[in-house]
């Protein structure tokens, strides 16, 4: 698909705020409106726009503890590591998890409560699977930076 200057402003601007009005929209980025909203639909049916989601801050949603585990699985197979994406993507305390290279197979964000509820998240999900060789956990003291804007200027 290919991807113009419109559409990385497009995108830049909804990655900012989707709930701009087109009328808004087509006025930023200089088009007529039945044009920037055909433009919108056309990366969305191409998978550039994935999605649309409202931010909750964790800390006002009851989740005042962020965590960041690194899990190494006991073997380097396929079969392994898609029981544990699969186990992952079951658990809800998890927000994010990577499938990384290096000293670790796999990086997690886990936002919970407080820590009763991750050593439960231990429990049932990090315990339970018996192809983890160990885990680390560091805690989140303060977050510095935090964005789900992806830069379109490379795209």
């Amino acid at each position: 698909m290919e991807i113009d200057r419109i559409d990385r402003k497009i995108l830049a601007i909804l990655q900012r705020n989707n709930r701009l009005a087109n009328v808004d929209l087509a006025e930023e980025v200089g088009l007529s409106p039945p044009a920037c909203l055909k433009r919108v639909k056309r990366l969305r049916e191409g998978k550039i726009i994935v999605g649309d989601v409202a931010i909750i801050n964790p800390e006002l949603a009851g989740n005042k503890l962020t965590l960041i585990v690194s899990v190494e699985m006991e073997r380097d197979r396929g079969d392994i590591y898609s029981v544990f994406r699969q186990s992952i993507l079951k658990a809800p305390e998890v927000t994010q998890c990577y499938q990384i290279t290096g000293g670790y197979d796999f990086m997690l964000v886990v936002c919970v409560p407080d820590i009763q509820t991750y050593e439960r998240f231990i429990e049932q999900v990090l315990h339970q699977d018996r192809n983890i060789r160990k885990f680390h956990t560091s805690v989140s003291t303060k977050t510095v930076k935090f964005t789900t804007e992806v830069n379109v200027d490379s795209i």
